[in-house]
Parts: C-alpha cells; sequence; structure tokens
C-alpha cells in the first residue's frame, strides 16, 4: 500500500492543478473573446476576408512564437530546473494576459498574446517533469499526472464562468479604454493564478531526482540532437505528429465553434430585429453556453482518462479508446448540427470535447516515461511544442483559410474538413506510437 500524501506533496498537486488550470483557462480565451475584441479593434464584420484575416492571426502567431520559445523553456527546465521555470512561466502568461486587457490595437493584442502563448507552453513541460519525478511510483505517478491535468478543463469551464460574469455585470465594473466591454474584463482575470503562486512558491521543492544528479554532477546535458538519435528518433517523430494531431482536431475545429454558433438559424431568430447591442450580448451569452457544454465533456475526458490510464497498460490502445470515437463523431458534429441545430450541437461538442481533451491528459502520462531525465524537458517541449502548438494550432489558419472557399462560406464545413484529416491521421500515426520501457533510467 502506497504511503499517504505528505503535506508538501498535496501543496505540490495544489500548485500543479491551478498552472494547469490556468494554461488552459489562458487559451480558450480567445474564442470567447476574438469577436467582439475584433469588432472593436479593428472594425471588421464577422465572414468578411479582413476579419477572417485577423482571427487566423491571433490563433497562429502566438502559437508559433510560444512553439519556437517553449522548446526553449524545455531545454531551461533541463537544464536550470523544474520549479524555477514553472514558477517563471506561470507569472510570464499571467501578467501577459492581464496587459492585453488595456490594448488599443490588434497588434498589442498579438504581442500581449505571444507572451501568454509563451508562458503556457513553457509551463506545460515544467509541471508534467516536475510532477512526474516527485512521485516515482509508477501507480501514484499514472493517477496524479492524469487527475491534476483533469483540472485543464475546470480552467476551461472558469473562463467560461468569468466570462459570463463580464457580459452580465461589466457595465459595474471600472471602465477600460473608456468602456466596460467584457472581452477586456475576461483578459484580466487572467492574472488570478499568480496570486497564489506568490504566496506558495516559498514551499516549493525542486525535483529531488534532477536535484540529486545536479548536485552530484552527473545529470547529463540535454540536446535536441539526441531526440533524433536512432534510440529516440521514432518516438520523436510520431508523437511530435501525433500531438499535432491532438492540437489540430482542438483549433482546427472545437475552438472555432463560439464563432459558429451566431450563425445558427435558432440563434439569429433570437437577436433578429433587437438593437445591435442586444445582439452581440445574445451571441456571446449564446455562444458561451455551447462552450460551457465542450468544457464539461472536456472534464469529463480527462476524469475518464485518469481512471482508464490506471488499468490500461497499452498506450496504443488507451489513446485509441479517444481517437477512433473522435474519428467518426466529430466531423460529424460540425457537419450537421453545427451549421441548423443548436441543442443538438451543445451535446455533439460535449462529445467532441471528450474525446478530444482527453488526448492531452494522454500525453501528460505518456512523455514523462518515453525520456530520460536529462532529456524529458527536451523531448517533452519538442512533441508539444513543435508538434501541438505550432504545427497543430496552425490548424485554426487552415479553418479560416478554408471557410471562404466552402458553400455560404460556412465555417462548420471547414472545420468538419480540418477535424477528419487530422484525426485520420493520428490514427495511422498511433500505429508506429512505441510502447514505453517500464522506467527509463538516465
Amino acid at each position: 500500500m502506497s504511503p499517504r500524501f505528505t503535506r508538501t506533496q498535496w501543496l505540490i498537486c495544489i500548485i500543479a492543478s491551478i498552472g494547469f488550470a490556468f494554461d488552459i483557462y489562458e487559451l480558450l480565451m480567445l474564442p470567447l473573446i476574438v469577436r467582439p475584441a475584433l469588432q472593436e479593434l479593428v472594425g471588421a464584420s464577422p465572414g468578411t476576408p479582413q476579419f477572417e484575416y485577423w482571427v487566423g492571426m491571433l490563433f497562429f502567431l502566438p502559437a508559433m512564437v510560444g512553439g519556437v520559445f517553449g522548446l526553449l523553456g524545455g531545454y531551461l527546465t533541463d537544464l536550470l530546473g523544474r520549479r524555477r521555470v514553472l514558477v517563471g512561466s506561470i507569472l510570464l502568461y499571467a501578467f501577459s494576459a492581464c496587459a492585453a486587457a488595456f490594448v488599443t490595437s490588434i497588434e498589442m493584442l498579438i504581442v500581449l498574446r505571444c507572451t501568454t502563448f509563451i508562458g503556457v507552453c513553457v509551463e506545460f513541460v515544467a509541471a508534467v517533469a516536475w510532477l512526474a519525478e516527485l512521485f516515482p511510483d509508477p501507480k501514484r505517478r499514472e493517477a496524479v499526472l492524469g487527475f491534476t491535468q483533469a483540472f485543464s478543463s475546470f480552467g476551461g469551464l472558469l473562463v467560461t464562468g468569468a466570462n459570463w460574469l463580464a457580459l452580465q455585470y461589466g457595465d459595474q465594473f471600472p471602465a477600460i479604454a473608456g468602456g466596460h466591454e467584457a472581452w477586456r474584463y475576461t483578459l484580466i482575470s487572467g492574472v488570478i493564478p499568480a496570486l497564489p503562486l506568490i504566496i506558495i512558491r516559498p514551499f516549493l521543492p525542486e525535483s529531488p531526482e534532477w536535484e540529486k544528479k545536479k548536485n552530484a554532477g552527473t545529470l547529463k546535458r540535454p540536446s535536441i540532437a539526441e531526440l533524433f538519435s536512432p534510440r529516440y528518433r521514432r518516438t520523436t517523430i510520431v508523437t511530435t505528429i501525433m500531438f499535432a494531431c491532438s492540437y489540430g482536431a482542438a483549433f482546427g475545429a472545437l475552438q472555432h465553434t463560439p464563432r459558429i454558433v451566431p450563425s445558427l438559424p435558432q440563434v439569429k431568430e433570437m437577436t433578429a430585429g433587437k438593437p445591435v447591442p442586444v445582439q452581440k450580448k445574445i451571441e456571446q451569452s449564446t455562444a458561451a453556453e455551447v462552450n460551457f457544454y465542450q468544457e464539461i465533456g472536456g472534464l469529463t475526458g480527462r476524469f475518464l482518462f485518469a481512471v482508464c490510464a490506471i488499468w490500461i497498460v497499452s498506450r496504443r490502445g488507451l489513446m485509441r479508446l479517444f481517437q477512433i470515437p473522435g474519428l467518426i463523431l466529430i466531423p460529424l458534429v460540425y457537419l450537421f448540427p453545427a451549421r441548423d441545430n443548436l441543442e443538438l450541437l451543445k451535446w455533439g461538442i460535449f462529445f467532441a470535447g471528450l474525446v478530444t481533451i482527453a488526448q492531452f491528459s494522454f500525453w501528460g502520462n505518456y512523455l514523462p516515461r518515453a525520456y530520460p531525465l536529462h532529456l524529458r524537458g527536451t523531448g517533452e517541449s519538442f512533441a508539444a511544442n513543435i508538434g501541438g502548438r505550432m504545427i497543430g494550432t496552425s490548424a485554426a489558419l487552415v479553418t479560416t483559410t478554408l471557410t471562404p472557399l466552402m458553400p455560404s462560406k460556412s465555417t462548420a464545413l471547414a472545420a468538419a474538413c480540418v477535424a477528419l484529416a487530422v484525426y485520420l491521421i493520428g490514427s495511422i500515426a498511433c500505429f508506429w506510437l512505441p510502447e514505453p520501457a517500464a522506467e527509463e533510467e538516465d
């Protein structure tokens, strides 16, 4: 029987859970605020080429910058330690998101979204490596990684709730940039994770495994080139492709859903004949409601994964448990209810969130076992940031590029095409996913 958690271990799990929750919180702000932010900062109307261009840039550029600096952050995690990099990354994304609430131009919003993305990209890698090494018992490690990552979906629920509060009560908050726009208050709420971290930081230990080797002078230097040595080449290539596909489904389809909702017949009926401010409030509130279903689905998927990860030995089998249903379900959701049925879309997006978001927890459990200690942060970072953040999130730009070419310029149809493509590629690549060794020695 495993010993009970110590106070320090509980503290570690709490701060990691906060970090996981708010890195998703920061990312999922964009689908909720992009429409009103662009209408104010650019003056572009939804559906126009100018609007679609800036939507694509807001999804694409921060992901590219975050991926590059996230890879550097993974290298620094191996070089400087897990705790130091983790704390710095959380502070970076929290204060960047807060500052973004005060922007007066689209260019400044993009710059601050880039720094937010850098913090998020680094935080995931540092937190996963840190937790994996603080809990050496395999079953406990699987459980800790699975359940702490489940709090990522609480982040999605929290940002949906913050956006709803901003929509309902924004008029009562202090004015920002001369107005009471809900998207600005939603952005400013991103500073929340920095507050407990400032208090808890002195009590957080470094990874004992990493610190022991560092102090003894036996810690090998991390190397990106080593990721492509014969020993790790297949792991690096396959995980990068599959991580890209997981993010491609989220960014190429799921994150476009709040923009799709206002075009549904039921929403148009609710807004018909009403003043523009009332129309915007109805559209944003309905989009937030649909997003809530997606986040509940994602939360369910993460907890389902956490339970299955303890009992299913085969990592390929575990991944396919979510991959195969997604391959069939998600394209159908965007082909049909996302175009004409609001109520059915809510349930469709619930299951789409379940099978897609669970895959992110898979990578947090799989990657620490795929590389040795000195290469863990670098290896995780390559798959997560080059594969997921850079290649995967570029699917958002693919969707916005395809939208004007679709019948009726339908974003839903474009999302269906992208979802089908990335799920198909990921399902094929899974055949080559290596089963990790029982325990990888450094």
